[in-house]
This record gives structure tokens, C-alpha cells and sequence, in this order.
């Protein structure tokens, strides 16, 4: 199964040296268990862009699609057997990073 675990933070690039050491111990202990899938930071929330071409609509517009003082600042994409693995893997993720985490399963 794979989930994705996005970080939540009211900032970009926050992590300091020391959530930055244990992040890197995670992402090394995810790869050494066959967890490892992906993962990465995400820029600020006002550099995206918001596209909408439905029925050919052509609509770009600057910015998030919701303002919000928190948002996704990255995310960790993960195998697990279980949702429960998942589920103690985003937990310690959560406090590698020392931010709050969203766990949801992949469709299929």
C-alpha cells in the first residue's frame, strides 16, 4: 500500500539544523525498511499557481488554492504493508520534523 504523509508548517524551509539531522535519520531508515518512495519540501504557498482548464477554461491564477496560516510545506511519499505501519511511520515522521502530519492512503 502507499500513503503520503504531508508536513504542515506556517512557513517554508523552518526546520532547523537539528529537525534537519532528524529528518535525514528517517529518510535513511525508510530507505534501509523498503518504506522509501519519495519525499521533499514544497516552496511557500504564494508561489503557486492555481490552474483551471476545465471545458477549456484557461484559468491561471496566482497563489494557493486556499489562504490559510498553515499548509503543506512538504511530504513524504511511503510503502507500508499496513495502515497501521503508516500510521507509527507518520507518527515518527511527525516528530522528526517537529511539525504536524496528514496520513492518507493512496487510491488502488
Amino acid at each position: 500500500m502507499q500513503f503520503i504523509i504531508s508536513v504542515i508548517d506556517d512557513a517554508t524551509a523552518s526546520a532547523t539544523s537539528e529537525e534537519m539531522e532528524a529528518i535525514d535519520r528517517f529518510n535513511e531508515k525508510l530507505v534501509a525498511n523498503g518504506h522509501w518512495i519519495f519525499a521533499g519540501g514544497l516552496a511557500a504557498p504564494d508561489s503557486a499557481t492555481l490552474v483551471d482548464n476545465r471545458s477549456g477554461l484557461k484559468s491561471i491564477t496566482p497563489g494557493p488554492l486556499f489562504a490559510a496560516t498553515e499548509n503543506f510545506s512538504g511530504c513524504w511519499i511511503i510503502n507500508a504493508e499496513s495502515e497501521q505501519v503508516a500510521l507509527e511511520l507518520a507518527v515518527e515522521g511527525s516528530l522528526c520534523c517537529n511539525r504536524k502530519v496528514e496520513l492518507r492512503p493512496f487510491l488502488g
